[in-house]
């Protein structure tokens, strides 16, 4: 399958997982075990929580790409929690105090190879979007210096001047925003399409979560799958055009023709 005959000319990126390894799941992890030692020990035992049990890919098959208390309460049900929709709220709430603290004191980094993918797709005249269900995602995408990237990788960038950074290379950016449905709906992809002035056959979406391919899939967008937690299996399951564990795998002659292929198939 292949996007536009003339080639794509936008690449909508997910944030959290794709562009950062963001504190994300640490927050959630850490927030409930915080809520399981305090106001909830009351009801600890009637539920099939344990710290150890909160695991990666319980993050990523349960919360990931969805809005706060969506997730939060995702993960509430998977655990047994009694009430979950209701204590989702106290859970959304005490996540964001702790991931604040951990975007402010800048306890996360960035992916080298989605940095490097970004500056080169910009080179090649493709259109940016970011569209991440986190509301933090702005804070996080202002604070990745792109200058101070390219200079320690050698890369000459002419638009990068000083304190340039990954919100400013966008040209589209749809994330935090409150959408009736979120992933894997696709309704936060045909927006950052919109903003682009593009058609979905026109972009493809860059994803690192299975609702974010189903929900690209679902938008009738082509979806390059990054597999950062040995995922690839329910990426590919999920109907990911490509799943590659580096972006840097990418062929770039191939998005000029409108197709998502490896270096290799060159």
């Amino acid at each position: 399958m292949t996007g536009s005959s003339a080639g794509f000319r936008g690449a909508i990126f997910d944030v959290d997982g794709v562009l950062v390894d963001s504190p994300h799941e640490q927050a959630w992890r850490e927030g409930l075990q915080k809520l399981m030692e305090s106001s909830w020990a009351d009801i600890k035992d009637k539920t099939s929580y344990r710290p150890e049990k909160f695991t990666s890919q319980v993050y990523h098959s349960e919360m990931s790409g969805k809005p706060r208390f969506k997730g939060a309460q995702a993960a509430l049900e998977y655990f047994d929690v009694p009430d979950a929709e209701r204590r989702a709220q106290e859970y959304g709430d005490v996540k964001q105090e702790m991931i604040v603290e951990l975007i402010e004191s800048k306890s996360f980094s960035e992916y080298r190879d989605a940095l490097r993918f970004v500056l080169a797709l910009k080179d090649a005249g493709v259109l940016i979007a970011a569209a991440s269900s986190s509301k933090n995602a702005g804070a996080f995408l202002r604070l990745v210096r792109l200058d101070e990237f390219a200079e320690n990788e050698g890369l000459d960038h002419g638009f990068l001047t000083e304190g340039y950074t990954l919100l400013d290379i966008l040209d589209g950016d749809v994330s935090g925003r409150d959408f009736e449905q979120g992933k894997p709906h696709p309704m936060i992809f045909l927006a950052a399409a919109e903003e682009l002035g593009l058609s979905p056959e026109e972009c493809f979406v860059i994803e690192d979560a299975t609702n974010g391919v189903q929900a690209a899939k679902a938008g009738e967008f082509q979806a390059l799958a990054i597999a950062r937690a040995d995922d690839e299996e329910a990426l590919a399951e999920a109907g990911a055009d490509i799943v590659v564990t580096s972006l840097d795998d990418i062929s770039l002659d191939a998005i000029a023709e409108g197709r998502l292929e490896g270096k290799s198939a060159v």
